[in-house]
């Protein structure tokens, strides 16, 4: 006959192993906050604090509905029972334990339903459960900080305060624990929390949102924070949205909806205020879905396996926004931070609903990279015209005579003899000076540059529009620390190429040297696919 035994889990291991469940600092706060809310708390107060000795705590307070000694233990168990609203941000029962733990060695519930009702605490200790080797929750009275704490936000009526202590996990170890360098390093921990609460609860903080009734404000050490629109929506409209609703493979009734919008943002000289702009932080870090569970952000800027996060592709920002009802289709995972497409949807996604967004995005970028390269090159090779000019009689040239200037015809001589070509011929310069090297919009076949003749002097075109340009003259342009010379050193070596095919071209060799030059530009513009995008610049003084 088969047996059945009950087999309990070691606690020091279970505990122990339950801290690595892939929190990261920012994600384990929201998930505490998360709680908050679900008590229909509209105070939340998040202190984040360094000791003189470099010990840091973590408090977080609310004046949500509270909870009784009952109610209390029964939240600190790992698997606590589920909560009465569906809507719920909390989903499985353990995110306060395992987002506390994963920081620290030590925390504590501090509560109360009213004003009337005692504070009650409660505390899970790892030290404590594994000297003991029980599931031991220890039941005390609360700190004098902590009422302190609590009071600060709750006032006289009902609320909750998370306390971690012995905290182990938040920052590196420093020879100086209390020092400069780790009170800084507290502060950008800081910062960065705040830009992730205002980004996550962004419909919760946004008093004119009205797709989340539910209003709250928080505080991160005292900072009241703002909601982080993600698309700018004061500054554009969705380009393109859809409602679809998820029914199950057996085509019974449906599970639920959920809405899918793209963005592409405005360039940054289209903001209306440079505020505005520095408040987008467009970037390649931050493109692709923003995914929304009950108007709480818990997935961002990727492309869930689609696609790679491509520059031409940085103003694109996707919301997807689902209910609870939708948890189960999508498989909701225990930290809330991500969820799974089905194949249909996937596919959907990808080949049918994404594509012509993608392609506004990838012009609106086009079309300001053009603009931005153009600014950056006014004046950026006029040292080198200067340079090349005071140089131009001590080196040795072919002899050019124009036979028809319209076709372009001309017959060159040189060491090989006389050889009838086409080249491009500028009757003047584009602007002063500008004899030797001339930056163009663009050159047939994608070329990175061409033999040029600008009056009586021979010089090279180079093509803004190839990406050798944009990835490696525009930084080195507008980068004031990058190395003197850079822009010069590199006209110097495409002029050089210039005047050193122009001397040594003969009739058997004019094909081989423009493909030569085909060749190069190709190879250059995939050598240069994975450098990274230059930065902006907002001067037209290069």
């Amino acid at each position: 006959m088969a047996e059945s035994i009950i087999v309990e889990p070691d606690p020091k291991r279970m505990i122990e192993g339950l801290r690595d469940t892939g929190y990261s600092f920012n994600t384990a706060v929201a998930d505490l906050i998360d709680n908050s809310i679900a008590a229909e708390a509209d105070k939340i107060h998040v202190l984040v604090n360094m000791d003189f000795g470099g010990g840091i705590s973590v408090m977080i307070a609310d004046n949500g509905y509270g909870m009784s000694r009952d109610d209390l233990i029964s939240a600190m168990k790992y698997g606590s029972p589920p909560r009465r609203n569906p809507r719920s941000l909390g989903k499985f029962g353990l995110g306060m334990k395992t987002a506390s733990t994963a920081f620290c060695r030590r925390f504590s519930v501090i509560s109360r339903m009213s004003g009337k009702k005692k504070l009650v605490k409660a505390t899970w200790d790892l030290d404590h459960v594994a000297e003991v080797g029980q599931w031991e929750l220890v039941l005390s009275e609360p700190t004098e900080d902590e009422v302190k704490y609590l009071n600060k936000t709750a006032g006289n009526g009902s609320g909750t305060l998370v306390s971690w202590e012995k905290v182990d996990r938040v920052l590196k170890e420093y020879a100086n624990p209390g020092g400069a360098r780790s009170q800084a390093a507290l502060k950008s921990l800081t910062k960065r929390l705040e830009a992730h609460i205002r980004m996550v609860f962004q419909r919760f903080l946004n008093t004119k949102d009205a797709r989340e009734k539910q209003k709250t404000i928080i505080w991160v050490n005292n900072t009241k924070l703002t909601p982080w629109d993600p698309f700018c929506e004061k500054e554009g409209r969705p380009v393109q949205k859809e409602t679809v609703t998820v029914a199950p493979d057996d085509g019974g009734k449906p599970l639920g909806k959920f809405s899918v919008r793209a963005f592409v943002l405005p360039r940054r000289e289209e903001f209306s205020t440079e505020e505005a702009a520095n408040e987008a932080d467009i970037s390649n870090d931050l493109q692709g879905f923003y995914v929304y569970r009950e108007n709480r952000l818990i997935h961002y800027a990727d492309w869930m396996g689609m696609y790679t996060q491509e520059p031409h592709f940085s103003l694109l920002r996707v919301e997807f926004s689902f209910d609870s009802d939708l948890d189960e289709a999508f498989q909701v995972d225990i930290k809330k931070s991500r969820i799974s497409l089905n194949n249909d949807l996937y596919r959907w996604l990808k080949d049918e609903f994404l594509p012509p967004v993608r392609r506004a995005a990838e012009n609106r970028y086009r079309k300001g990279q053009k603009k931005a390269i153009s600014r950056a090159a006014i004046g950026a090779h006029d040292s080198s015209n200067r340079n090349i000019e005071n140089k131009e009689a001590e080196i040795e040239q072919a002899q050019i005579k124009v036979v028809d200037r319209n076709k372009g015809e001309v017959q060159l001589t040189n060491e090989g003899g006389t050889t009838k070509m086409v080249m491009k011929i500028e009757p003047h310069p584009k602007k002063p000076g500008e004899f030797f090297i001339q930056p163009v919009d663009s050159i047939d076949d994608g070329l990175l540059w061409q033999p040029v003749l600008i009056e009586s002097h021979q010089g090279v075109q180079i093509n803004k529009g190839h990406s050798f340009y944009h990835k490696v003259y525009v930084p080195n342009i507008i980068m004031k620390e990058a190395p003197v010379g850079t822009v010069q050193g590199i006209d110097a070596l495409l002029w050089a190429l210039s005047i050193a095919e122009l001397k040594t071209i003969n009739p058997g060799t004019k094909d081989h040297f423009n493909e030569l030059r085909y060749e190069v530009s190709r190879i250059l513009r995939k050598v240069v696919e994975e450098l990274p995008e230059p930065p902006e610049s907002n001067s037209n003084d290069n």
